[in-house]
């Protein structure tokens, strides 16, 4: 089922020749897609649009069936939104915060109480929501951002850069629960991200942006999929150079990746091949520490489709 449709969708600002947004025609379904691009891109453009809180210079969309040109209301009553910048009131208490965003999306005074004790319990706020919110920390804050998006039991929820200054542990729980609201709680998810591989690791389908551009849309599958080439990693004094030059007078064409060299198996079947970065490793007294298949990573489409 497709929840957001945009068709040519263009945002300039003022008389910029520049677009925020050039020609953007994608389709979103259900799951969690994730839109990823450096700052900049046009992603909290396309969410702002999209929530009919930006108009577009050209173009058309749709959010869960409704224009977003006559219809943005709608759209905000049934979305749920997590804006990327801090919005939170400090002398007020999350569960007083998550009941009044409750409140004004429509619900009853006990049913705003009620979705509000739970949207914090999921989001692992259920100790803290009697804490004034000025006192939190960074991911608490995040976490109240996310339950106010939720406690209306949204039919879409679009996330703006919802690990943005989130410390490795804070992130992780964070992507861990933007996962399980997709899949889990069964709502279609629209999250952005400047950061590659966490948009990789939990998004079902990803659209890549780079000013304003589509660059490719695609399920994540597609990108990460095997490039059909194998990595070796080997360890030693110039380990990489000399396996490199191995390699090469062996007629196996290589390139380097980071430390590791890649090796196209056209010039070998993969049994041959193994063998022989065995036996050369042995040879010139290298660490074999890994021979692995190639899988696709979203910064190789940066790489291959973003000019210099």
């Amino acid at each position: 089922m497709t929840v957001i449709q945009t068709r040519v969708l263009t945002k300039r600002y003022g008389g910029s020749k520049v677009a925020a947004l050039d020609s953007l025609s994608i389709d979103v379904g259900e799951g969690v897609t994730g839109v990823v691009g450096a700052n900049g891109a046009g992603k909290s453009t396309l969410i702002k649009i999209l929530l009919g809180l930006l108009s577009p210079t050209s173009g058309d969309a749709t959010v869960l069936g409704h224009d977003i040109r006559t219809e943005g209301e709608a759209i905000r009553t049934a979305v749920g939104y997590m804006p990327e910048h801090d919005c939170l009131p400090p002398d007020m208490r999350a569960i007083d915060f998550v009941v009044h965003m409750g409140r004004v999306s429509g619900l009853p005074p006990a049913a705003a109480r009620e979705r509000a004790a739970d949207v914090l319990r999921h989001v692992g706020l259920a100790e803290e929501r009697y804490r004034l919110m000025g006192g939190y920390s960074t991911g608490m804050k995040q976490r109240a951002k996310l339950a106010q998006a939720l406690v209306h039991d949204p039919r879409l929820v679009m996330l703006d850069e919802p690990t943005n200054g989130l410390d490795p542990a804070a992130r992780e729980d964070m992507l861990a629960l933007v996962r399980r609201i997709g899949h889990d709680f069964g709502i279609p998810v629209l999250v952005t991200s400047h950061l590659l591989g966490e948009l990789e690791r939990i998004s079902d389908h990803v659209v890549v942006l780079d000013a304003g551009h589509l660059l490719r849309s695609e399920a994540t599958t597609a990108f990460t999929a095997d490039t059909g080439h194998v990595l070796v990693e080997v360890l030693g004094e110039d380990a990489q150079s000399r396996m490199g030059q191995a390699l090469a007078a062996r007629g196996v064409a290589w390139q380097p990746r980071g430390q590791l060299l890649e090796i196209d198996p056209a010039d070998a079947p993969p049994d041959a091949l193994r063998d022989i970065v065995r036996d050369l490793a042995a040879e010139l007294g290298l660490g074999l520490v890994r021979i692995q298949p190639q899988t696709g990573r979203l910064e190789d489409v940066f790489r291959e489709e973003v000019p210099a």
